[in-house]
């Protein structure tokens, strides 16, 4: 029998004749995800950004033609609406009275009129008086078609398809004439945003000039705008001017969603042939040298390079030297890289 000794010492003999000993595999790099802009030539121009809010094109402040109380609001705030829908009514039984009143004046008139012509006919009355009388019959009849016309008006109704953005009366409130008790936009007018435009720059703006427009409530995404109106008259309490920048249908636009837009204005080629990136990309910057992380394409991997900055933008920086038009840059997540690193490329 084979002592247990020797059979024990076997495999570590075995080893040992190998002569090599044996090898762990590497641990497999994981990738670094991380988001690329690509690097476009700095075309010298400026870009201004103004915050500002969004609006329908058409919100209007709707009310009666006559005092009153308010009998019923058939709607609330942020319902949608028809054209023609009746909003509000107004309590009938003033108007009734007042219609009734001039309708019986208006009767009256008529027949004084009447009678005293006659009379002038038969020359017991000058002709003055019958002037009066006809004039006191024509303003009769008038005041019968303004309580009609008032009557009509004590209706509110939708002057289009849009929504409801405010309702500032309740119903039973009492009402003077004009006063606002709905607040309807117009949805078929479409949304804009307006921006508070100081006088130095309103003269640097023209109508159909492009913008892009960011709303954090609707994501990082940009919307593609255009200047669509610009004010002729500076407001007199801040001294800016209104400029209006039509939007493109979106459905998560409201009314009263607060924004940023960015215009750029033409201006000369950079001189220096650098190129434009966002300031995000460069780290480490002193005096007008940073690092930048350049993605090659072909092996999956960032390296670092030294840039020579330019002018720093609203969002984006001027790289004078080191870079060229086209490759692309790291912009998230540069503090988590070294050279050389392979990364992924987050959507």
């Amino acid at each position: 029998m084979v002592p247990l000794v020797l059979m024990a010492a076997a495999p570590l003999a075995l080893l040992a004749s190998c002569g090599k000993p044996a090898t762990v595999p590497a641990a497999v790099e994981a990738p670094i995800s991380v988001k690329l802009a690509e690097a476009l030539p700095a075309s010298g121009g400026e870009t201004l950004a103004i915050s500002g809010t969004v609006r329908l094109k058409r919100e209007t402040p709707l009310g009666f033609n006559t005092g009153g109380r308010i009998a019923a609001i058939t709607v609330r705030e942020g319902d949608s609406v028809g054209a023609g829908q009746v909003l509000a009514r107004l309590d009938p039984t003033g108007l009734d009275a007042a219609s009734s009143s001039a309708r019986a004046e208006a009767a009256r008139a008529d027949a004084d009129y009447r009678r005293l012509a006659g009379l002038f006919q038969k020359g017991w009355v000058t002709a003055p008086r019958v002037e009066t009388a006809r004039a006191t019959a024509a303003a009769a009849r008038a005041r019968v078609q303004q309580t009609g016309f008032d009557i009509g008006l004590a209706v509110v109704r939708a002057p289009s398809a849009g929504v409801v953005l405010r309702r500032p009366a309740e119903p039973g409130q009492m009402v003077t004439p004009g006063m606002t008790v709905l607040t309807i936009g117009e949805l078929g007018s479409g949304y804009v945003m307006r921006l508070p435009v100081s006088d130095a720059d309103v003269q640097r703006i023209a109508r159909g000039q492009a913008a892009l427009v960011r709303v954090p409530a609707l994501g990082n995404d940009a919307i593609a705008a255009t200047v669509s109106e610009i004010g002729a008259r500076g407001d007199d309490a801040t001294g800016t001017f209104r400029v209006e920048v039509a939007l493109p249908p979106h459905s998560g636009l409201r009314s009263g969603l607060i924004g940023t837009a960015q215009l750029r204005f033409a201006g000369e080629a950079s001189s220096s042939g650098g190129v434009s990136v966002p300031a995000t990309a460069v780290f480490a910057a002193r005096a007008d040298e940073g690092f930048v992380f350049v993605h090659d394409r072909a092996g999956g991997r960032v390296h670092l390079r030294q840039v020579s900055l330019g002018a720093l933008g609203d969002s984006a920086l001027v790289i004078t030297g080191g870079l060229k038009p086209g490759e692309r840059v790291v912009v998230s997540g540069v503090d988590r890289l070294r050279d050389g690193a392979k990364v992924h490329i987050a959507s």
